[in-house]
């Protein structure tokens, strides 16, 4: 299913679509201030279902009541089809849980919307929480909309109920504030968009999602408003000494590509580059990964996946006072007679030696290059790049939290920060020089693997040595990129994890340099440890 928003002003009672959505505050009830009034016969009814126990008195319940079969006395009956109450699980005093109880509120109700298959709704939604009004609508549509999505998938079967393609135009009452929060509602829903598309590409099978698809994407996007393309190819990557990428991607009969995609607003303003793990199958290489569950490793190109919805995001949100640029490598990791061997030695983009010790350590490879390659021609200021990088991941964090690694302290905070906001929580781990000792070779400037001690550590580590001293920040979405914590907005298969913390800390930045504030907080800020 997909989505529409738009805020509304005109009288609840009159709207005549098929569902009516009343979200109340638990504590308060009908009580609550939805900016309009219910009348007496509605709370009536939510007040007689709520002292029976059926809602308002454990999280998460619904109730549907129907105004045809309800006794409205000398009242005007609401008009819409039928009327869906949901409760929010709790007011908490603390604003982003709050937030994220709206989404979670929000895809509950998608859930429900679908279920009846409804065109349009309109949105009834509590203004005295914890949080400012445009903050809980923002919450609760990027709810609502990612809670709505479905894969289209391929099926020999039509899908006779459209489920997929059939749009629910969400109207949101606003009242009297209905302009201020016009604003809001658009952020969520690009944001929410991005993410949708992240899924999909993620959750395309690999032998229609390859690297190609990738360069066909992006110069998709080059021709579009405010974006530039550049696709390096395999003659490419060749002339410009890419050579692990290459190398990587030398397994398979689809050549491996990097796309460039870049944003830019004015010179004066700091450029800030986004790299994102491409790899649309992994297979591990010649160190071949078990059979068991290697059908996922569709999924190891989810960093390239949220870089790339990122970036076709930000000229529709209007990003000011910052330059992006997004680079994905993109390759297939299999073990064709002229893939990569264990003991190979590789020289990245800039000279450095590496030993490969291990083929199933590949995303390192490829994202080193992309890096070194992305800050000799653009020199960023900060550099942040994502990846479904090591298993260790998902034994540390489970699929609750994305690990965070960072040279540099500010910029871990307000990553931290944005993941908190958006309901993607990150942790940060420590870097360090007796982890980096565990990369030590003794035929090249490093290996790319270390033993099974630290490996989402030490998989970092290999990363720093070609960002230098600019700015950095890894992520690492192995375990959040799917069967991430099961959530109503959150389906089964790709999550499009990454994409709103990005967006979020990418707007938070571009408006504190609109502010006046430093351009670069990060490079010259007191305090600054390099870890």
């Amino acid at each position: 299913m997909m989505f529409a928003f738009e805020v509304d002003d005109a009288a609840p009672r009159d709207f005549a679509g098929a569902a009516l959505v009343v979200v109340l505050s638990r504590e308060k009830g009908a009580r609550s201030d939805l900016g309009c009034d219910l009348g007496k016969t509605l709370p009536a009814a939510i007040a007689h279902v709520a002292a029976c126990g059926d809602l308002l008195s454990r999280p998460d319940q619904l109730l549907w009541l129907y105004p045809a079969l309800m006794n409205w006395r000398r009242e005007t009956p609401y008009q819409a089809g039928r009327i869906l109450v949901a409760a929010l699980a709790g007011d908490d005093a603390d604003p982003d849980l709050l937030a994220e109880r709206l989404r979670l509120c929000g895809g509950l109700i998608a859930a429900q919307l679908k279920q009846v298959q409804a065109r349009e709704a309109l949105l009834l939604w509590p203004r005295d929480l914890n949080l400012q009004p445009a903050g809980a609508l923002r919450a609760l549509v990027e709810g609502l909309a990612l809670g709505s999505y479905t894969f289209a998938g391929y099926r020999s079967v039509a899908d006779k109920d459209g489920e997929a393609r059939r749009t629910c135009r969400f109207r949101l009452y606003g009242g009297d504030g209905a302009q201020d929060l016009q604003a809001a509602v658009h952020e969520a829903s690009v944001a929410a968009s991005a993410v949708v598309r992240a899924r999909d590409m993620a959750n395309t099978p690999a032998n229609y999602w390859t690297p190609a698809e990738f360069a066909a994407t992006a110069a998709r996007l080059g021709r579009g408003k405010r974006l530039k393309a550049t696709v390096l190819d395999k003659d490419e990557l060749e002339k410009q000494g890419l050579n692990a990428i290459l190398a990587v991607g030398s397994g398979s009969a689809r050549p491996p590509t990097l796309s460039v995609v870049e944003y830019h607003t004015r010179k004066k303003d700091p450029t800030l580059m986004l790299v994102g793990k491409g790899l649309t199958f992994d297979s591990g290489g010649l160190c071949l990964k078990p059979p068991a569950g290697m059908d996922e490793m569709k999924y190891d190109m989810c960093g390239g996946a949220a870089v790339m919805a990122v970036m076709q995001a930000l000229p529709e949100l209007g990003l000011s006072g910052l330059n992006v640029v997004g680079l994905v490598p993109a390759a297939e990791n299999l073990s064709g007679s002229a893939a990569l061997k264990p003991g190979d030695v590789l020289q990245h983009f800039g000279g450095r030696y590496s030993e490969v010790v291990n083929t199933d350590a590949e995303g390192r490879l490829v994202l080193a290059d992309a890096i070194a390659y992305g800050i000799a021609t653009f020199r960023p200021q900060v550099v942040i790049d994502v990846a479904t990088l090591t298993g260790a991941a998902v034994v540390g964090l489970g699929h609750h939290y994305s690990g965070l690694l960072s040279n540099n302290d500010e910029l871990a905070s307000r990553l931290v920060a944005a993941g908190r906001v958006t309901g993607e929580p990150v942790w940060r781990l420590p870097l360090g020089a007796e982890y980096r000792r565990q990369l030590d070779s003794t035929v090249a400037d490093l290996k790319n693997a270390a033993d099974r001690s630290g490996g989402t550590i030490t998989a970092a580590c290999y990363l720093q040595e070609f960002v230098g001293e600019t700015p950095w920040a890894h992520l690492d979405i192995a375990g959040t990129a799917w069967n991430f914590t099961e959530k109503s907005y959150v389906p089964k298969g790709a999550s499009g994890v990454g994409v709103r913390t990005l967006l979020r800390f990418l707007l938070d930045w571009g408006k504190n340099v609109e502010a006046g504030c430093p351009q670069n907080p990060l490079a010259k800020r007191e305090g600054r440890r390099n870890l």
